[in-house]
């Protein structure tokens, strides 16, 4: 079923939101629909009214990626609407029909100074028997190295020898992440302090995670793509939360 619910996500992203087609919604199910962006109303009609909203910009929406995980299918996109924005969208299903949904969205930004954009690289699914595998090293690497600030372990998760970074702010070289992290001469400007979940097909592992940056609240989604067991290429979206104060449904956004 994996190949009909990233189908099914495929539409109910590109014609949803390209033509406002509130048929793409129908894989929603409205009395379960549980919605944890926080500025989207509850269920299908809030979806809807959202579509039928962006259609009117004349909107453009690249599905770069797109993964299955059990009940869990979770895309990379590109959205050209009011803005550029580069996100992460992660639907869980139940049988035919999707009932929960998240999202990490980030204003599209320049390539960073290795010459990678935010969402170039490789896109094929690899490796499929060493999911687990996979998803438990970026769990230990998560873990370790982003929330535990062991920068000494960096080069346990990844091959610095062979490393894409697109992250923006970020280059190929593993030293710009770690000093990101926070040294003793440097303070922290990412600070991961919550691991929600991870989600991995093959060689490309999601994780999702909480804490600051820049002293603000923040959404950390960051995309990997494995080789042999180690850290090849990342990608990632980081999102400011906002206060619950303008929230439009109270489910959170994690």
């Amino acid at each position: 079923m994996s190949a009909e619910r990233k189908k099914w996500i495929h539409d109910l992203l590109k014609k949803g939101i390209e033509n406002g087609d509130a048929h793409a919604v129908a894989v929603v199910d409205e009395s379960q629909y549980v919605q944890h962006n926080p500025m989207t109303k509850e269920g299908g009609i809030g979806l809807a009214e959202l579509f039928t909203q962006l259609a009117k910009t004349n909107p453009h929406v690249e599905i770069i990626r797109i993964f299955s995980d059990g009940d869990y299918i979770f895309a990379h996109t590109e959205y050209d609407f009011s803005s550029e924005k580069i996100c992460f969208e992660v639907f869980r299903f139940e049988g035919d029909k999707t009932v929960e949904h998240w999202d990490n969205l980030q204003l599209k930004q320049a390539p960073n100074v290795s010459g990678h954009s935010m969402t170039d690289g490789a896109t094929q699914v690899s490796d499929i028997a060493q999911t687990e595998s996979n998803r438990a090293t970026i769990n230990a690497f998560v873990q370790d190295v982003l929330i535990n600030k062991q920068a000494h372990l960096m080069l346990d998760y990844m091959n610095a020898n062979n490393y894409t970074e697109h992250n923006p702010q970020l280059t190929d070289d593993i030293d710009s992440l770690i000093a990101a992290l926070g040294t003793a001469d440097q303070p922290a400007t990412l600070l991961y302090e919550t691991h929600h979940r991870t989600l991995a097909e093959g060689n490309f592992v999601l994780s999702v995670c909480e804490g600051f940056r820049m002293g603000e609240h923040t959404a950390f989604y960051d995309l990997y793509r494995l080789e042999n067991g180690k850290i090849v290429e990342h990608w990632d979206t980081v999102e400011t939360v906002p206060p619950r104060s303008v929230w439009n449904n109270e489910n959170g956004k994690f």
